[in-house]
């Protein structure tokens, strides 16, 4: 009954769009991999057959992380590593770096209570990336990712190594969410749904674009308007649901391992990966951006447009750019000062 237990569960992650075949040499770097979002994301990155060598670092306890995992009888070899001395270690060679360190969301914390402590993270994390794999992807998770993809870029830049199509805000949950609202909506199968969600990673610089949902759904307004609320505030729905105890960390953890999964696709070379991520861009005035980007060898091969948008969605966009615009500045001066 286990082991049928076990194949429903890797058939099901597989279904949910997971690599299923074996590629190159992939080293993955999990920096925070001992956290409430990095230890289920190491266990999902252990998963996935296109990765040969995962690394994870933390400050301290990693070492345990890692012989948990290790035990999975998958194909990576697992790796641990634990303070600032071994963290060139574990960079070193990395094709993809994913970074949810940092501390989590508390009841009452908006994401710019998180700011100062976070950024720091970032940008020390960022320095080392510069240092030991300048030409990996970067997929940051850490929060306010509004703020610390601006900071990752400003660090890169001074250390000569800038590339704006290997740094990833990832978004991703954003669209887990949006996808698993309109589905429970419309009454349709949630395997079969897709929502591109754009602007930023936050509160109203979140804008998911229903009208672009496919298949399509005849939903009022009034109900479009309520799951563009829920998504916009998903992250303190479930830390209100834990009542102090902690933050979206199991979902944060699946979203960061698909979009993970997406960028191993597209440096593999395979053809028609489309996720949505905020990235460097210039489809609206601001510098960086959520939209759906189609992923490749060096990473993002294209930023795409935003497509044809409802009356209320344009109204939503015009409303987060200030907002969205401020984060961004925000993390630059602090990645300057």
């Amino acid at each position: 009954m286990m082991m049928n237990m076990r194949r429903s569960v890797a058939r099901s992650v597989l279904r949910r769009g997971y690599a299923s075949e074996a590629g190159p040499e992939r080293k993955v770097t999990v920096l925070g991999a001992a956290g409430g979002i990095g230890q289920p994301l190491s266990m999902l990155m252990k998963l996935n057959p296109l990765v040969s060598r995962l690394a994870l670092y933390d400050i301290a306890n990693t070492p345990g992380v890692a012989a948990d995992v290790s035990h999975i009888n998958t194909r990576s070899e697992v790796t641990g590593y634990a303070g600032d001395e071994q963290l060139g270690q574990a960079l070193e060679g990395s094709d993809v770096v994913i970074i949810p360190a940092g501390v989590p969301r508390k009841p009452g914390m908006s994401r710019d209570d998180l700011f100062n402590i976070n950024a720091g993270i970032v940008k020390s994390l960022c320095l080392a990336i510069a240092k030991y794999c300048p030409n990996a992807l970067v997929n940051m998770i850490s929060n306010p990712v509004n703020s610390t993809v601006p900071i990752a870029a400003e660090v890169f830049k001074k250390a000569g190594v800038y590339d704006e199509k290997k740094l990833f805000g990832v978004t991703m949950l954003d669209v887990v969410r949006a996808k698993t609202f309109y589905a429970g909506k419309a009454n349709l199968p949630v395997a079969e749904v897709n929502v591109p969600v754009v602007g930023g990673h936050a509160g109203i610089t979140i804008l998911p674009l229903f009208s672009q949902a496919t298949p399509t759904a005849n939903l009022s307004h009034e109900i479009i308007e309520a799951l563009t609320k829920r998504t916009q505030d998903g992250g303190t729905e479930v830390v209100e649901a834990k009542a102090g105890k902690g933050s979206a960390t199991l979902s944060m953890a699946y979203a960061g391992a698909l979009f993970a999964d997406a960028c191993l696709k597209g440096l593999n070379g395979v053809p028609d990966v489309v996720e949505c991520s905020f990235v460097q861009s210039n489809i609206t005035e601001l510098p960086f951006f959520a939209s759906k980007v189609r992923l490749g060898k060096e990473g993002v091969a294209e930023v795409l447009g935003l497509g044809l948008l409802s009356d209320y969605e344009k109204e939503g966009l015009e409303k987060l750019k200030p907002e969205l615009l401020a984060s961004i500045e925000k993390g630059i001066k602090f990645a300057n000062q």
